[in-house]
C-alpha cells in the first residue's frame, strides 16, 4: 500500500494543508485502485496533484463533521458535470445518512442529487468487507458524532486510520499489530481538554504502545496548537518509530 498525505490540518484548513484527507492506493487487477480517507475542507484541489478526480475508485467518510467531509460538494460537481460526461456512480463508506446530509450542505433538491453520482452504503460498528484489494474494517469510536476508525488490510499489510475520536480502550484493540497506525492528536496535555472529542500526543502514543503498531503517524493538529507540544506529548509515550505528517508526504505501507 502507498499512503499520500493530502490534507492533515486538524478541524479546519489552515495555511500550511487543507483538512483530512488520506489517498490509500494499491494494486489491484492489473491497475492502481485508488480508496480516499475523508475528504475535508479544502482537500480537493490539493488531491488534484496526486490523481485524476476521475480515476478514485472508493471513497470512505469516518464522519459527517466539516473538516472531514465537505470538498464532497465539489467532487459531485466532478463526477455530475465532467465535460466527458456522468461519471460511474463512486462507492461512498459512510454513517448513515450522509446522503441527505451532504445534499442539504450541497443545496441539491429532491429527488436527493447526491445519489446521482454517489453510491452511499452505511458504516456500521463492526463492518467487514472487501473493497477492491483491500480487507476494509470499521470501529465505531467515542466522538459527539457517529465516527469510526478504519482498518485497511491488502498483501499482508495493515493500516488503521483513527478518524477522530476521544481517548477509548478499543482503538488500541482494533489496532493491534497494524504496520501503520494514522492517528489523530489534536490536543495538547498542557489543556484542560474536553472528553470523548480528541487524542493529544500522549494518548496516541499510549494507543500505538498498547496496539504494538510498526509505526505511528500523527495528524490532524489543528493550526493554532504548538507541534512540538505534541511531539513532547508522544515521547512520554512511545518509544517507537513516528513522524507528525505534513501534507503532500508519502509512505509505502
Amino acid at each position: 500500500m502507498k499512503l499520500t498525505i493530502v490534507g492533515c490540518s486538524g478541524s479546519f484548513p489552515g495555511p500550511e494543508s487543507a483538512a483530512s484527507c488520506y489517498l490509500v492506493e494499491a494494486p489491484f487487477e492489473g491497475r492502481t485502485f485508488r480508496l480516499l480517507l475523508d475528504l475535508g475542507s479544502g482537500a480537493l484541489g490539493p488531491l488534484q496533484k496526486f490523481v485524476d478526480l476521475r480515476e478514485i475508485d472508493a471513497i470512505s467518510l469516518s464522519h459527517l463533521h466539516a473538516d472531514h467531509c465537505f470538498d464532497m460538494s465539489g467532487l459531485y460537481v466532478v463526477r455530475k458535470y465532467h465535460p466527458t460526461g456522468l461519471q460511474p456512480k463512486l462507492p461512498v463508506f459512510a454513517p448513515a445518512g450522509t446522503d441527505w446530509q451532504l445534499s442539504n450542505g450541497y443545496g441539491t433538491t429532491e429527488p436527493n442529487g447526491m445519489t446521482l453520482p454517489f453510491e452511499f452504503r452505511d458504516l456500521s460498528d463492526g463492518l467487514d468487507v472487501t473493497i477492491g484489494p483491500f480487507r476494509f474494517q470499521a470501529k465505531l469510536m467515542p466522538h459527539p458524532v457517529e465516527a469510526y476508525s478504519v482498518r485497511l488490510t491488502a498483501g499482508g499489510r495493515s493500516l488503521v486510520y483513527s478518524g477522530d475520536t476521544g481517548p477509548n480502550n478499543e482503538l488500541a484493540k482494533f489496532a493491534d499489530g497494524a504496520d501503520l497506525l494514522l492517528a489523530e492528536a489534536s490536543f495538547v496535555e498542557s489543556a484542560q481538554n474536553p472528553p470523548d472529542l480528541h487524542l493529544t500526543g500522549k494518548e496516541a502514543g499510549q494507543i500505538a504502545t498498547a496496539a504494538g503498531v510498526g509505526k505511528l503517524l500523527l495528524t490532524h493538529i489543528p493550526p493554532w496548537t504548538d507541534r512540538a507540544e505534541v511531539e513532547a506529548d508522544l515521547l512520554t509515550s512511545f518509544a517507537g518509530d513516528y513522524c507528525l505528517v505534513n501534507a503532500g508526504d508519502v509512505f509505502e505501507i
